[in-house]
Parts: C-alpha cells; structure tokens; sequence
C-alpha cells in the first residue's frame, strides 16, 4: 500500500487509476457515514475530527518503520502550519455539518472545492485565467445555489458549515500543490497526519466526554478509511491525469446517496442530483483546462 521511495513517473494506465479512485471513494464515503454514525451516539463533532485524525495517523506509521525518521523532516514546515490550519479548518465545518445536512447535499457541496482552488490561484498565485474559466466558476456557483438554495427556509447552520468546509478544501489545495515540489505524496500526508493530531486535540478538549467502548471500533474505521481513500486517492494520480481522475471522483455522490438512504433514511431530491452535475461539469472544465495548460506548457518547454 504505501510506497518506499519517492514520488513515482507517472503512468497511462486509466484501469488502475479507474481502481484506485474507486477504492478511495469507497473509504472516504464509509469515513462519513462512520462519522454520522458516531455524531448519532452523542460524540461531539470536534472529538470525532480528532480521532479521524488520531487513528488515520496510527494507521500510517508503517512509513515510519519503512522510510525512517527522514518522513518527517521537511524544508516546508511553516507551509505544512497553515495547510494544516486550512484543513483543520475544514474539518470543524464538516463534521459538525454531517450531523446537520443529509450525506448527498454535503458531498455534492464539497465539488466546489476546485472552483474555490480556482480563485486561490487567481488571488494568491497571481495567475492568469481565461474567460472560459471564469464563465465556468459563474456556472459552479448557480449550482451551489441550486443545492444549498439560500433563500429556502430549509436553509441553515448545517449548509453555511459545508460551503466552509468546501472554501476551505479548495484553499489549501494550492498549497498542496507547492509542497509537493519539494516533498513526495507519502510523505505530506505522514507530517499532516502529524500535526492534525495536537491541533485538532485542543477545540476538542473543550467538548470532551469519552465516548461509549461499542462507538471505539467504529471511531477507529473512520481513521482506516480516511488512509485507505486519501492513500487511494494519491495513486490514481500516478496513473493518469488529473483531468481523467477527477471523472471518477463523481462516484462520491451516489455512495452518498447510498449510505444515507440505507443506513439513515436520507432522502435526495432531484434538485441536489442537478446542482451538483453543474458544479461537477464546471469543475471538471477547470481541471481539464489546468492539465491541457501544464502539457502546453511541458511541450514548449522541451
């Protein structure tokens, strides 16, 4: 599962990207339905994002053993500090918003993280984006609205929390981006891993209760599918391009739909199906556009 060495040349093999993205659509879904699960036996949002982190961090100290202390050193500290702060960050609205808002309208709300990495990139990287970009922003946004639906009176704490989470994936994606030309995959999610642990321990002190021993196991699955799909996730990328990957990460819908229906009696309109084949559509052109610049950008290059 994990890798010994350092980032891999990537590989044109759609298969293998098909089945790892499934695979790591498949944890990252079982994470919130065990996330809800556990919200529904009385454990706080905040302890459940702090046990997401504790056990997806012993679930990857096998790294440690196999790449040494050197996984945990890195020239990018600080960088690491405030990706940390934005996903914290989104870890406080979307679990707290699971408890809220069925599985489906806050999965299909997390589509809009691409477009937000969009106006990071305009704003904080300074680059350049064509009108077509921006039209397809502007389409993401009615789609957003079309889900969460603002001026309905269903409209609450529990959808503002997962445009948060979705603003604040999208922010720290280019930060990913950066350290990844310094660090390999493996290793940016060890030292995340790391640092979530203390930082998430400290809102959650706050709310602290033990949970009951029977919700432990299922508090302990969420950690192991949120390594399973993040993992998962990281090797679909070695294997085709982003354009490609990001096609499969629509899968993450309907296994919502499923989880919530089977397991909570969730029931999805017709409206959320539409909204997010919007914002889905919107950030699909966004990601394919990047990929066809940055090959562009290689061809002139060599």
């Amino acid at each position: 599962m994990f890798r010994v060495s350092g980032t891999p040349g990537k590989r044109d093999d759609p298969i293998a990207a098909l089945l790892w993205m499934t695979l790591g659509v498949v944890g990252l879904s079982g994470l919130s339905g065990l996330a809800k699960y556990a919200g529904q036996q009385g454990v706080e949002p905040l302890m459940i994002a702090f046990f997401r982190n504790l056990f997806c961090f012993l679930c990857l100290t096998p790294l440690l053993y196999m790449r040494g202390p050197s996984i945990m050193r890195s020239g990018n500290i600080s960088l690491y500090g405030l990706r940390v702060g934005f996903q914290l960050l989104s870890m406080l609205c979307w679990f707290p918003a699971m408890t809220m808002i069925p599985l489906a309208d806050l999965q299909a709300t997390s589509f809009l993280a691409p477009l937000f990495a969009t106006v990071v990139a305009i704003l904080y990287l300074r680059e350049r984006v064509p009108l077509q970009r921006w039209i397809a922003l502007a389409v993401g946004m009615v789609g957003a609205f079309i889900i969460l639906r603002p001026l309905a009176p269903t409209f609450g704490v529990g959808q503002m929390l997962a445009l948060g989470a979705a603003m604040a994936i999208g922010i720290g994606a280019p930060l990913v981006k950066q350290l990844t030309a310094t660090d390999d995959a493996d290793k940016i999610v060890f030292i995340t891993n790391a640092i979530l642990i203390p930082a998430s321990l400290v809102p959650a002190l706050f709310v602290w209760q033990w949970p009951a021993l029977y919700v432990l196991p299922y508090l302990a699955g969420m950690g192991m599918c949120a390594c399973l799909g993040h993992v998962a996730m990281t090797r679909a990328y070695n294997f085709a391009d982003a354009s490609l990957v990001a096609t499969f990460d629509f899968a993450r819908l309907p296994f919502a739909v499923l989880i919530g229906m089977t397991f909570f009696g969730e029931v999805t309109d017709i409206w959320t199906w539409i909204g997010s084949i919007i914002i889905f559509g919107a950030a699909f052109y966004i990601t394919n556009s990047e990929t066809a610049e940055r090959k562009r950008t290689a061809s002139k290059a060599s």
